[in-house]
C-alpha cells in the first residue's frame, strides 16, 4: 500500500509473454524496452544478433525478463516455424504478438523492378504473415491474446514526394491483413490490430527519407505537431492495443503520425 493508502497498480503486461520482432534498434527495440518494463517477458528476434542481444542485455540491466535473442529470417517458413516450436517448448502458450520488423525499398512505377516489388512484399508482408501463421496456435491457448501489426500512413494515403508504390502496396496489405485476421481471430480468443506510423527517425529513415537531398527531409514543416516522431512516441500506442486496457478493441488501425494523414499535404 502507499502513503494515500491506495494498492499499487500492477505493470500494464505483468505476467505476459511477448513475441516481438526486430529488437535491435528503432520500434523494436523501444517496444521490447517498454513491454518489459510493464512486466512482460519480453521473446525477440532480428537479424542484427548483436544489436538484438544488446536490447536483451538493457532489459535485464533493467531488473527484467527476456529471453536470449535470436537471429530469424523472417521471411524463411522453416526458421519462423522452428524458432516458434522452440517457443512453444519453453513457453506453451504466446499472450503478444507484435510484427515490427520490416524494410523496404522506395521507387516509383516507372523505376521499380519486378526483382524490387519481390523483395518488398518479402520484407513487409511474408514477415508479418509467417509469424502470425506460426504463432498462431499459441496465440490461441492463452485464450487472451492479443496481435499488433505495423502498417503506416503509406497504406493508407498517396504520396506526391515520394516515389514508393511497393511499399504503399505492402502496408496497405498488413492493414487489410488487420481486418481478416481480427475477424478469424475473434473467436480464438485473439484482438489484432494494427498501428500506423508516420514519419517516424530512425536509422533507416535518416539514410533515405530524411536525408538532406530527400524532398522530403522537410516534412515536419507539414505534420500538424510540428515535429517528426521517434520509436518512443510508436511504442506506448503498441503497448496498449497489447495490453487488456485494450479488451474491446480489435480490426484498429491506429494512425501515430503526428496528425500527417488527417490534412491536406503542405
Amino acid at each position: 500500500m502507499g502513503a494515500t493508502g491506495e494498492a499499487r497498480a500492477l505493470p500494464r503486461l505483468a505476467g505476459k509473454t511477448a513475441i516481438i520482432t526486430g529488437i535491435a534498434s528503432g520500434q523494436g527495440r523501444s517496444a521490447a524496452l517498454l513491454f518489459a518494463r510493464e512486466g512482460a517477458h519480453v521473446v525477440g528476434c532480428d537479424l542484427d544478433l548483436d544489436q538484438a542481444e544488446q536490447t536483451v542485455a538493457d532489459i535485464r540491466a533493467g531488473g527484467f525478463t527476456a529471453d536470449d535473442a535470436v537471429c530469424v529470417d523472417l521471411a524463411d517458413e522453416i526458421q519462423v516455424a522452428q524458432w516458434a516450436a522452440g517457443v512453444e517448448r519453453q513457453h506453451g502458450s504466446v499472450d503478444i504478438l507484435y510484427t515490427n520488423a520490416a524494410a523496404t525499398r522506395f521507387a516509383a512505377l516507372e523505376e521499380i523492378s519486378y526483382a524490387d516489388w519481390q523483395w518488398n512484399f518479402r520484407n513487409e508482408v511474408d514477415v508479418v504473415f509467417l509469424p502470425v501463421r506460426a504463432f498462431w496456435s499459441l496465440l490461441a491457448a492463452s485464450g487472451r491474446a492479443a496481435v499488433v501489426l505495423v502498417g503506416s500512413t503509406a497504406g493508407v494515403t498517396g504520396s506526391v514526394t515520394a516515389g514508393r508504390l511497393a511499399h504503399t502496396a505492402t502496408k496497405g496489405s498488413v492493414v487489410a491483413m488487420t481486418k481478416q485476421l481480427a475477424a478469424e481471430g475473434a473467436p480464438r480468443g485473439i484482438r489484432v490490430n494494427c498501428i500506423s506510423p508516420g514519419m517516424i527517425r530512425t536509422p533507416a529513415s535518416e539514410s533515405n527519407l530524411l536525408a538532406a537531398d530527400h524532398p522530403m527531409h522537410r516534412i515536419a514543416e507539414h505534420i500538424p505537431l510540428g515535429r517528426i516522431g521517434s520509436p518512443d512516441d510508436v511504442a506506448p500506442c503498441a503497448l496498449f492495443l497489447a495490453s487488456d486496457e485494450a479488451s474491446y478493441v480489435t480490426g484498429v488501425n491506429l494512425m501515430v503520425d503526428g496528425g500527417w494523414s488527417a490534412v491536406l499535404p503542405g
